[in-house]
């Protein structure tokens, strides 16, 4: 089994980055809720405890049950994970009367514990907490201190635990990766062998095990994720492997014959499905997000069965869900929740008779790419900015119509085209239009105009999970709006979005 580092979540917002910095170091991990624990197997090989917004000293605070994790497995306390093995062990977390915001500076005390081996004295933190540790139990020992803060850093004699109060993933504290290394290698005897080409061999050999003759199903979308998918599975089963590409009336400009042609020269078995109809029908008065994308879904859905009946004895429907789908979609009964649903994310009816499997389920999107690169995908692919599952419908605010979707694909299709002449695509991690449910005046010769407004959104990323928007020339700006209201029929106002997420998501819906 691969050797692992499972983060349990209280719920803070750094909780991915933790993760996003131990996959870095070619290190693999899950993050689990505080309160659904895993079984511990032996190929875990230690624990981290995230921070929270919420407070040791709340009337119901989150408590994991840490009977088979403490004292029997290396463990690191951020923040929350800290003030929690402090408070409930013997010790007494209360208001924080100094500043524990931002910037500080580490004093070390013990220079030779292991969690702070070759860090440097002085070095710089970041602090994000109004508790702080007042109190440490008699077997607890302080390893590092700040200015304000007595408590930085504790180990407990005898166990493999550490605890900080600072929070080592973020890109303030200036030698997190380092006390992150220390730990997942020095303490936890990581191997650091979870590499593209080591995640490709075992997905390879999993998935032939676990599908052995079997003939999969699976939805092509011409983006990286499916892509990569595929040629997983195809690597594993084959010819067993039956590719369905559906035209659902929301992909970009000319995407459905273009894809089409893109997978011609990858080996797949891939068949065009023109669905256009069925998902107009479905959206028609549709005009809540949610609904949008549940709708979209069941469809989909339907569509796959369908087609899976053509192909006789299929069992399994092939999916490009990767980790951000998961960990925003479902809502795991402890401290995340719901942000939006992922029409690929939890599950099939129970009239639809196949299983499902999903070979890039653990992975952020960076890593799919570096997983595809592996594999030898298509660059025209692999470099392809991310598209959603319901295409144009989420960025269509308000009812989808034929016609709305018309001008978008006009308009979107301005936008990417200019982007790559200009030389910016690469820039940019993901970029599309947005049609608003506004109209504005305007002016056209000497005509009094009232039309609909677009607006364009680029922003940078690594994995979707956090975004800034990109900071595109004006002149390149100016140039998209005149060559848009100049060409799309209908628009007579562009607007540019400087959103990041958070708290802002990618896309408007």
């Amino acid at each position: 089994m691969q050797e692992q580092i499972l983060i349990l979540d209280f719920g803070s917002q750094y909780t991915q980055l933790i993760a996003r910095r131990l996959r870095e170091l070619n290190v693999y991990c899950e993050i689990h809720p505080y309160n659904k624990v895993p079984a511990i197997t032996p190929n875990i090989k230690g624990v981290i405890l995230s921070g929270s917004p919420h407070s040791v000293r709340e009337e119901n605070p989150p408590k994991p049950d840490l009977t088979n994790i403490k004292g029997k497995l290396p463990l690191l306390g951020v923040c929350y994970g800290a003030q929690y093995l402090a408070h409930f062990f013997g010790g007494e977390v209360g208001k924080s009367n100094s500043r524990e915001y931002g910037r500080a500076h580490l004093e070390i005390i013990d220079a030779k514990n292991k969690l702070l081996h070759d860090v440097s004295n002085d070095s710089q933190v970041w602090m994000s907490h109004g508790d702080t540790i007042l109190r440490i139990p008699d077997n607890y020992k302080i390893i590092a201190s700040t200015h304000d803060v007595k408590v930085a850093a504790y180990a407990i004699e005898g166990e493999e635990t550490f605890c900080i109060q600072f929070h080592p993933e973020v890109y303030h504290t200036t030698q997190g990766a380092k006390i992150l290394r220390n730990f997942v290698f020095d303490i936890c005897k990581c191997s650091g062998s979870w590499t593209p080409a080591a995640f490709v061999e075992t997905t390879i050999a999993d998935l032939k095990k676990q599908l052995g003759d079997d003939k999969v199903i699976l939805g092509l979308s011409g983006g990286v994720d499916s892509s990569v998918a595929a040629m997983l599975l195809h690597k594993a089963i084959g010819k067993n492997l039956y590719c369905i590409f559906v035209d659902n009336g929301l992909l970009r400009k000319n995407e459905f014959e273009n894809v089409l042609e893109s997978y011609k020269h990858m080996g797949l078995n891939v068949k065009g499905v023109n669905a256009k109809d069925l998902f107009y029908s479905a959206l028609k008065g549709v005009n809540d997000p949610e609904k949008k994308r549940k709708a979209i879904g069941k469809i989909f859905i339907d569509v796959f069965d369908t087609e899976s009946k053509l192909e006789k004895d299929a069992k399994w429907l092939g999916q490009g869900t990767i980790y951000p789908d998961v960990i925003e979609s479902v809502s795991q009964g402890g401290p995340s929740q719901t942000i939006k649903s992922h029409h690929n994310v939890g599950g099939l009816p129970e009239y639809m008779k196949l299983k499902i499997v999903e070979p890039l389920r653990s992975l952020f999107k960076d890593e799919v790419r570096r997983v595809g690169h592996e594999l030898g995908l298509d660059p025209n692919i692999l470099n392809r900015h991310p598209f959603p599952g319901p295409g144009l419908a989420i960025r269509i605010l308000g009812e989808i119509t034929p016609e709305k979707v018309a001008i978008l694909q006009d308009v979107d299709h301005i936008f990417i085209e200019g982007l790559k002449t200009a030389g910016l695509y690469n820039q940019v991690w993901q970029a599309g239009a947005i049609y608003l449910p506004i109209q504005s005046v305007g002016v056209m010769g000497d005509e009094r105009t009232y039309e609909n407004v677009v607006a364009l959104r680029a922003v940078s990323s690594t994995d979707g999970m956090t975004a800034d928007w990109c900071h595109l020339p004006y002149e390149f700006l100016a140039k998209m709006s005149n060559e848009i209201i100049n060409k799309v029929r209908g628009v007579n106002r562009v607007v540019y979005d400087i959103s990041s997420k958070p708290p802002a998501t990618i896309e408007w819906e």
